[in-house]
């Protein structure tokens, strides 16, 4: 169990305090104290570890169950005795240009905060280091600590759009490059990219109605004076989203203009074709015709037949191919 708690503090008047090391006394002392609260970070718990938690903090079975599936949307809900939030948070690899989920639940109480985080994609270590070194944020009590994870997570999600943003203008600018290579390979990397832009969208999206509901007065076991706070945080989601939506629309225009370059390009090909065959089928006419064998034909007597029919099959190709030049067609 020591393994599966990341760290576990009480906090008073924002800041922490030395208290028992067993979370179900540190509970305990902490809703004896009207300014305490306790708040314990888990990472990966297993049905059996996570009873432990559950059954002493009251939690709900089905938030229980939703955080242990480790599969869910974004999503708020309030319980008799919680509330509990789900967070996607987002990281990006610059290596291999991909962008990664995890999920974080926050258990919202009477007294206490209870963090479970599934993947690496949760940065709680830094927020609750930033949390601790200002009391002043940190006293509004459980409420500050979901304003605080739900601000990093937002905020890491513009981050991501940025260097999303980044790679997309790469991307264009090879697609819309003089002599683009292989056109299979190009189309390959943009269907990638829009899978990228799409398991983004799966963490912004569905967070929009959390946010709004969490920035709502009228929402239990949230401070009403973090109201203002809440609707920062949905301001820059907003913002994330309309990243999000943008980098799809270019992506599918970026799309649409690579398929249209590869018709002109196929165009281009088969009248080029069509020119040299064109060329091609002048000298096979006149070999045919001599090559019929007739008796009665009076060019084959001629002194000066061989030298005309080449002059005349050379001023033909000569004709043709100026002609397709001129046109574009060579």
């Amino acid at each position: 169990m020591r393994a599966v708690i990341v760290d576990c503090a009480i906090y008073r008047q924002g800041r922490r305090t030395e208290g028992p090391a067993d979370f179900s006394d540190a509970l305990d002392e902490a809703r004896a104290h009207g300014d305490a609260f306790l708040w314990i970070g888990l990472h990966e718990p297993t049905e059996k570890e996570f009873d432990l938690v559950s059954s002493e903090f009251g939690l709900h079975p089905l938030a229980v169950e939703d955080s242990l599936s480790a599969h869910q949307r974004p999503k708020l809900e309030v319980y008799e005795d919680s509330l509990f939030a789900v967070l996607k948070p987002v990281i990006y690899e610059p290596e291999s240009d991909t962008v990664t989920t995890g999920e974080l639940m926050v258990f919202v109480g009477d007294s206490f905060v209870v963090t479970v985080r599934h993947g690496e994609g949760a940065p709680l270590a830094a927020v609750r280091h930033r949390l601790e070194a200002e009391p002043e944020v940190l006293r509004h009590g459980p409420t500050a600590v979901l304003y605080a994870v739900s601000d990093a997570v937002v905020d890491h999600y513009m981050e991501v759009g940025a260097e999303l943003q980044t790679d997309l203008e790469e991307l264009e600018a090879q697609v819309f490059a003089p002599g683009t290579g292989d056109s299979k390979n190009t189309a390959s990397r943009i269907y990638t990219f829009k899978r990228q832009v799409l398991e983004f969208r799966r963490a912004t999206g569905p967070l929009a109605q959390p946010m709004q509901r969490l920035s709502s007065p009228g929402l239990p076991f949230v401070d009403e004076h973090a109201q203002p706070f809440f609707r920062d945080v949905n301001d820059h989601l907003t913002r994330a989203n309309e990243q999000a939506d943008g980098l799809d629309r270019l992506l599918s225009d970026v799309l649409s203009a690579h398929l249209a370059q590869m018709g002109v390009r196929q165009n281009d090909d088969m009248r080029k074709i069509s020119a040299w065959a064109a060329m091609a089928a002048v000298p096979t006419m006149v070999a045919g015709t001599y090559g019929m064998n007739f008796d009665h034909m009076p060019e084959l007597t001629w002194v000066w037949t061989y030298p005309a029919v080449v002059a005349l099959l050379a001023l033909c190709e000569i004709g043709l191919y100026r002609t397709f030049k001129r046109r574009g067609w060579l």
